[in-house]
């Protein structure tokens, strides 16, 4: 079967930038040995996109755990999903979404859901990167604006970051958060995650219930 012109012009161009390739490595005899040396150059930034998939997957399960914890008293967990029962009688969900990561959603009638809250959750650690995360997250938080999620939170997972330049870079988050601080379940900016989580939700804290209440709301006395 003949080949068409796209496919040749293709061929030619893939020859001409492996010739670049073996004309840079220097003077060598062809041979098995060497194709499997050229082969292994592509493994490393695969290895480190399959690390950093398994990284940023992680992140997002823990940023999932710590809102189930906050929530467990007034809450049906499965894998994938909390179903909340909140104090107005319409039942709420916090899932793992494709994009973005978490979503919170208040169901409204059978059709219809109020989108709450939008989490993009940005686990990688290499702070030289830290602009294209938030890049990341600005094009997920534009994208769940017009779904209209009310509330876009991005959850970082570098030590220090610039808070003014990350406001700029990503207009459309309403808040950030350091994924270090959540995890230690303790100090001002947890409590400030915990208290949004409750107060959107519309759940009272556990700590604000009776046994009897606490009961009736799904959690344990």
């Amino acid at each position: 079967m003949p080949c068409g012109p796209d496919l040749t012009a293709l061929c030619s161009a893939f020859c001409s930038s492996a010739s670049f390739l073996l004309a840079g490595v220097g003077p060598l005899k062809i041979s098995r040995e060497l194709l499997d040396d050229l082969a292994l150059l592509t493994v490393g930034p695969q290895l480190r996109g399959g690390a950093n998939n398994q990284r940023g997957i992680a992140g997002i399960i823990l940023v999932f755990e710590i809102i189930r914890e906050i929530v467990a008293h007034a809450a049906e967990v499965s894998d994938t999903a909390i179903k909340i029962n909140n104090a107005t009688g319409r039942p709420c969900s916090i899932e793992f979404a494709a994009d973005p990561d978490i979503i919170v959603r208040e169901e409204m009638t059978a059709q219809h859901d109020r989108n709450i809250v939008a989490i993009e959750v940005k686990s990688g650690t290499d702070i030289s990167n830290i602009h294209n995360r938030i890049g990341e997250a600005e094009k997920s938080h534009q994208k769940a604006k017009r779904r209209g999620f009310n509330e876009c939170w991005t959850v970082l997972n570098v030590s220090k970051f610039d808070l003014k330049k990350a406001k700029y870079e990503s207009p459309t988050t309403n808040i950030f958060y350091s994924l270090h601080a959540l995890v230690l379940r303790q100090g001002d900016e947890y409590e400030d995650f915990k208290r949004r989580i409750i107060s959107l939700t519309s759940i009272p804290s556990a700590a604000s219930l009776t046994p009897t209440e606490l009961h009736d709301f799904g959690g344990e006395a």
